[in-house]
């Protein structure tokens, strides 16, 4: 294979792998704890009842909040908790990680790609065959 084809499908492969590269190093090297709800944004209590409840001896939260059997003690007072004063926040890493999967398998099949291109062309099997007679037209 002549030096010059060569070179360039040396540097095409090794642009292409670090290419595909760029979006596993990120993920790799993300923060883990950054997928949790904003405190600004908490969602309340009655709207979460989808993804989570909470128990407490053995009785819905809620029905305990309805009843005003949940107390709060600030200082030297209590006062009885209601169900507005109460928010959620959830870990969305779960969710996340599930989205970006797909992401994340087709660039992985890139990186192998440009790498066995980048072995064909160093190790010579990538036969390069100049034309050998006229085209019949």
């Amino acid at each position: 294979m002549p030096r010059r084809i060569r070179f360039l499908f040396s540097t095409m492969s090794v642009t292409l792998f670090f290419v595909a590269a760029v979006p596993i190093y990120q993920e790799l090297s993300r923060r883990s704890d950054i997928w949790w709800t904003p405190r600004t944004m908490l969602v309340p209590l009655a709207e979460s009842t989808d993804r989570v409840e909470i128990y407490a001896r053995g009785q819905p939260f809620v029905a305990l909040l309805g009843t005003g059997e949940v107390r709060v003690a600030e200082d030297a007072r209590t006062s009885v908790l209601t169900p507005s004063q109460i928010g959620l926040r959830f870990n969305n890493w779960d969710r996340v990680r599930a989205e970006r999967l797909p992401v994340l398998l087709v660039s992985a099949a890139g990186c192998g790609v440009a790498a066995l291109m980048f072995l064909l062309v160093l190790t010579g099997r990538l036969a390069y065959r100049g034309e050998e007679g006229e085209v019949a037209a």
